[in-house]
């Protein structure tokens, strides 16, 4: 798919009938023949509308992000009275079916939770709340692994089943199990490929996760995911020029470890982490933390 315009009738089909519940129904801008789709673009941003009984809704297609944005509110709606309910990478250049689908699933869980009647419930549990760019950019909080999964499965959205299933079968969200059985294999198999469009999407991903990231966090990418490449010197030069210089150290580092005789037992648990117990009111130390003593 390389059509926006296609791919964005293709999501504005696909929510039809949750919209339709939700009682929101679109707005045709002036000089829209019926049938089209319904969208404004201005400055290279798409907008589609739509409005219901008190509340309204856009559908907004900038810079590669597409943005769902709500608002309900008596009399008339403002455009400040919208704000971000969902949000979702989507580039026309890489985007296929499976991006579609994984969007429309999405928007749609979110269109029940906010907009949706008693007798409407989501039919998956709600997910941990990710860490938001601004909070984490402001220095008021970090990145947490929960995060990094759910930007990830934006990335990957074949795996946000697995993402979403780690977290309803623990009740929380796992990292090790999710990175090391699902997350880590497709990340070797991209810097396998080293299709620079690929690699460029994923380490700008890492990148910014592993910059503002929680010691775990950071610990989480050098090591189970990419301390994974096994010290594989063709794969390390694939990632050199896409990871961030506060990254490449510490990851370069990690590889030479797990591949000399004193680093065996430390791989040996990352690929046999340990089965899930319930969480104790204990800090468990890291890898990264052991390789800086």
């Amino acid at each position: 798919m390389a059509d926006i315009y296609a791919i964005l009738a293709d999501i504005n089909n696909g929510l039809g009938a949750i919209l339709a519940e939700c009682g929101f129904t679109a707005v045709i801008p002036s000089g829209v023949e019926k049938g089209e789709l319904p969208a404004v673009t201005e400055a290279g941003r798409i907008t589609i509308e739509y409005k219901g009984e008190n509340k309204a809704l856009k559908l907004e297609h900038f810079n590669n992000k597409l943005s769902l944005l709500g608002a309900q509110k008596e009399g008339e709606i403002l455009a400040s009275d919208f704000s971000q309910i969902s949000l979702s990478l989507l580039d026309s250049e890489t985007a296929d079916h499976k991006d579609v689908k994984y969007i429309v699933n999405e928007f749609s869980e979110t269109l029940v939770e906010t907009f949706g009647t008693k007798t409407q419930k989501p039919t998956k549990s709600k997910l941990p709340t990710p860490v938001s760019k601004a909070a984490a950019k402001s220095g008021s909080v970090s990145y947490d692994p929960n995060t990094l999964a759910n930007r990830f499965t934006a990335i990957y959205p074949e795996l946000r089943e697995e993402y979403k299933a780690n977290c309803e079968k623990y009740g929380q969200f796992l990292p090790e199990d999710f990175f090391v059985n699902h997350g880590t294999p497709v990340v070797l198999a991209t810097i396998k490929e080293n299709n620079p469009t690929k690699m460029r999407k994923l380490f700008n991903l890492l990148n910014d996760i592993y910059e503002d990231g929680t010691n775990e966090t950071q610990s989480l990418i050098a090591v189970t995911i990419l301390g994974a490449m096994d010290n594989d010197q063709e794969m390390l030069a694939n990632c050199v020029d896409y990871m961030c210089d506060d990254m490449t150290g510490p990851v370069i580092n990690v590889n030479k470890y797990l591949a000399s005789r004193s680093g065996k037992g430390a791989k040996m648990r990352l690929e046999n982490p340990p089965k899930y117990k319930p969480q104790k009111d204990k800090k468990k130390k890291g890898m990264m933390s052991m390789l800086g003593q």
